[in-house]
C-alpha cells in the first residue's frame, strides 16, 4: 500500500482549427504500456490468490489476498477477513476495506461472525478460524495513529509501509525513523515489533538499511547493549581471561572468512572447537555492543537468510510466533513472483497477435475502435466509483452487449458506395 500521488492534467493538444478542446490522442504504444501497468499492479495485489475458488478448502493459506467487509462486520462486531474470491461472488456490493495480503489466514466468509451471509462459493464452513490473527486494519485503520487509509482529513503526502512481523501499515513519519529510498531496503520490522523480536537488534548492527553502528556515546538516538551472559558463560570467560587477548586476534583473523552477517569478535562459549559444533550466529553478534533504539528498522533482500538456524534460535522464533522469519517463501516479492509466474505460463498477449496480422489500414481501423471503447466504458465505470460499488460480471456483460448493439447501428446507418 502506498499513497498515490495526485496524476496531474493531462496536457492538451495545440493546434488546430475547430473552437472546442480536442480529445487527447493515445498512441498504441502508450495503451501497451499502460496496459503493461495495470497487469503488474494487479499481480502485486493478487498475486497467486484465486479469484474463481473460495480459499477457505486450503486451509491457513501461506500468503494470499485479503479484504474485510465493512457491511457484514462493521466496527464494533467481531473482526473477519475474506479471500479474493468471495470479495467477488459474496460481497460484490458491499463496502470493502483491502488488506493487502497476510500470512497463514483461512476465509472466514459466511462462518459464524456473518450474521444473515451465508458463503455462496462454499457454504459448509467451520463457525471460526481459531488460528486467524487480526488487528486494526479488518475495521479499515491502520498504523499507529488508528486512521483510515486514504485518509480524508489528512493532506500530508505519505506513503504506507507494511511490517513484516504483525503486517500492520504504517505512515513513514510514525516510524521513529526517516525509511530510506524505497528502491534501497526490501522489508520493515515496526517500532514495536523490533521491542518484541529484541534479538533482531544485534542483527541490525550489519544488516539494517543503514546498519545501526555509529553511536559516540550512551548520550546519542540509542544505547549500547550487550547480552547478560549466563552463570556457565561467565564461568567460561573467567577461565579464559588469560588468554583472551589472543583468542580475539585470532577470531579477528577468522571474520574475513565469514558472512557478513556472521562475522563478529568472538565466538560461542562453548568448549568445543569450531569445526566440529556450529556456530550460534545470533550468540556471536550478541557478544558484542550493538545499537537498540526506539524506531522502526529497514531490511535489504534476502536478509532473512542471514538469520541464524540453529536448534537455539529456532526454538526461540517459535516461542516468540516468528519461525516465518526464516522462510524466503513467506516474503510479499516472493507472493508477488509467484503470481507473475503462474501468468506468465499461460499468457499471451491477444492485442499483438491480432495486429501483427493486419495491415496498416486495418491497425488504424482497430486503434479508433479501441479509443471508442475506452472512452465508454470509462464513462460507464465512473458511475460504480462515485456510487462506491464493486464491477460485478453481469455489469461489464451489460455494458459490452449495449456497445455491440450501439456499434451496429452506427453501421446500418452508414452508406456503401461501390464503383
Amino acid at each position: 500500500m502506498e499513497a498515490a500521488a495526485p496524476e496531474g492534467a493531462e496536457p492538451g493538444s495545440g493546434g488546430g482549427g475547430g473552437g472546442g478542446a480536442e480529445e487527447p490522442v493515445v498512441s498504441l504504444a502508450e495503451v501497451l504500456a499502460e496496459n503493461e501497468e495495470l497487469e503488474k499492479e494487479a499481480r502485486a495485489v493478487l498475486g497467486g490468490s484465486d479469484h474463481e475458488r473460495c480459499s477457505y478448502s486450503q486451509g491457513a493459506v501461506k500468503r494470499q489476498a485479503l479484504y474485510a467487509c465493512s457491511t457484514c462486520t462493521p466496527p464494533g462486531g467481531e473482526p473477519a477477513g475474506i479471500c479474493l474470491a468471495c470479495s467477488y461472488e459474496c460481497h460484490g456490493t458491499h463496502r470493502l476495506f483491502e488488506l493487502y495480503t497476510k500470512r497463514n489466514f483461512r476465509c472466514d466468509c459466511g462462518n459464524s461472525k456473518f450474521k444473515n451471509l451465508q458463503c455462496k462459493l462454499l457454504p459448509e464452513k467451520g463457525k471460526v478460524n481459531s488460528e486467524n490473527k487480526y488487528n486494526d486494519n479488518f475495521y479499515g485503520l491502520y498504523c499507529t495513529c488508528k486512521r483510515p487509509y486514504p485518509d480524508p482529513e489528512d493532506e500530508i503526502p505519505d506513503e504506507m509501509i507494511q511490517c513484516i512481523v504483525c503486517e500492520d501499515w504504517f505512515h513513514g513519519r510514525h516510524l521513529g525513523a526517516v525509511p530510506p529510498e524505497s528502491g534501497d531496503f526490501h522489508e520493515m520490522v515496526c517500532q514495536a515489533c523490533m521491542n518484541h523480536c529484541h534479538f533482531l537488534w544485534a542483527y541490525a548492527s550489519q544488516l539494517a538499511v543503514p546498519p545501526l553502528t555509529k553511536v559516540n556515546s550512551l548520550e546519542g538516538e540509542g544505547v549500547f547493549l550487550k547480552v547478560k551472559e549466563s552463570e556457565e558463560q561467565q564461568k567460561e570467560i573467567k577461565k579464559e581471561s588469560g588468554v583472551e587477548h589472543q583468542e580475539m586476534k585470532e577470531e579477528k583473523q577468522t571474520e574475513q572468512f565469514n558472512e557478513p552477517s556472521t562475522s563478529s569478535g568472538s565466538a560461542c562459549p562453548e568448549v568445543v572447537p569450531k569445526s566440529e559444533e556450529p556456530v550460534c550466529k545470533l550468540k556471536e553478534l550478541q557478544s558484542k555492543p550493538f545499537l537498540k533504539k526506539d524506531t522502526a528498522t529497514f531490511w535489504p533482500l534476502n536478509w532473512r537468510s542471514k538469520l541464524c538456524t540453529c536448534d537455539d534460535c529456532l526454538k526461540m522464533y517459535s516461542e516468540l510466533e516468528v519461525q516465518f522469519l526464516t522462510d524466503e517463501c513467506d516474503t510479499v516479492l516472493a507472493y508477488e513472483n509467484k503470481g507473475t509466474s503462474d501468468q506468465e505460463t499461460e499468457r499471451r498477449d491477444p492485442l499483438m497477435d491480432t495486429l501483427n496480422s493486419m495491415n496498416r489500414v486495418q491497425q488504424v481501423e482497430l486503434i479508433c475502435e479501441y479509443n471508442d471503447l475506452k472512452t465508454e466504458l470509462t464513462d460507464y465505470l465512473r458511475r460504480f466509483a462515485d456510487e462506491g460499488t464493486v464491477v460485478k460480471r453481469e455489469d461489464i456483460q451489460h455494458f459490452f452487449e449495449e456497445f455491440q448493439s450501439r456499434k451496429r447501428q452506427r453501421t446500418n446507418r452508414m452508406q456503401y458506395y461501390c464503383s
